[in-house]
């Protein structure tokens, strides 16, 4: 699959992709969500990849968000018409931030600067792995915008409402150590120990059955509002998957046998 703008490598069981535009700090034009939406259809399509890392290209940014230039462009010609939340009808949708059924785990690699639409990607993955110059802000505001792509939604949902509404009404940023704070992230490193740190978050997601870690997260997205005793008598896709799967028994019986389990995803 060839893309200009998207990096897109399978590596085993892992999809490495990487925002592929460094001259522009991973800016976000229309082509780059196009490239984007096929990368993520064949993500969640193949069924031997069972783990996604996203980043971005260079050391100096995961991702900008919106190409500004490319925007401002279009308002000027009058081709940008009105936008609120979400990408419906725009070019690459359903986009990352919007695909709500997608079951694999990602693992958000972040150098350097993580803002607007790049912080939204970022939130929409499952784990976020910093390095100690990154960056995270959504100054949308300050721009007359909001971050419609989810981050008024998702922070809201993964800082304490107060700290959430201080970053999204003033775009401040975030550091990566008070994100880590926060709860916002899972680990920080130093850039030279960035690669070894998401590798060896991916060899712990690879060491776990897919079906129980697809179970586990869809469960917790979607019982994450619900009263508890709604949440034991609902029905859970992945779940009900996992429960009939040959995983389901290789686990228990590997465990048994003391030898590392096979798994198979089904």
């Amino acid at each position: 699959m060839r893309h200009s703008r998207v990096t897109y490598e399978k590596s085993g069981r892992v999809a490495h992709v990487t925002l592929n535009r460094p001259a522009v700090l991973n800016a976000m034009d229309l082509r780059m969500h196009e490239e984007l939406r096929e990368v993520w259809d064949d993500f969640e399509a193949d069924d031997d990849v069972w783990v996604g890392v996203l980043s971005g290209a260079g050391d100096r940014a995961f991702s900008v968000g919106q190409d500004l230039k490319e925007l401002a462009a279009r308002i000027e010609a009058g081709t940008a018409g009105q936008s609120t939340f979400g990408s419906r009808d725009l070019p690459g949708w359903p986009r990352l931030t919007e695909r709500l059924q997608l079951a694999k785990p990602l693992v958000a690699k972040v150098r350097g600067y993580a803002y607007g639409g790049g912080f939204e990607l970022a939130l929409a993955c499952d784990i976020i792995v910093a390095a100690e110059d990154a960056r995270f802000a959504l100054p949308e505001a300050r721009l007359g915008l909001v971050a419609g792509a989810g981050g008024v939604f998702r922070l809201a949902r993964q800082l304490p409402l107060r700290t959430a509404l201080g970053h999204l009404m003033t775009g401040r940023p975030l550091t990566a150590r008070r994100a880590y704070e926060l709860g916002l992230v899972n680990d920080v490193v130093p850039a030279g120990e960035l690669d070894e740190c998401v590798a060896g978050w991916v060899d712990d997601l690879l060491r776990c059955a897919p079906l129980a870690v697809r179970a586990v997260k869809e469960a917790t997205a979607k019982a994450a509002t619900m009263p508890l005793e709604q949440a034991f008598a609902s029905r859970f896709v992945w779940e009900e998957r996992r429960v009939r799967s040959r995983d389901a028994r290789e686990g228990p019986l590997a465990f048994v046998q003391k030898r590392p389990p096979e798994w198979s995803g089904t």
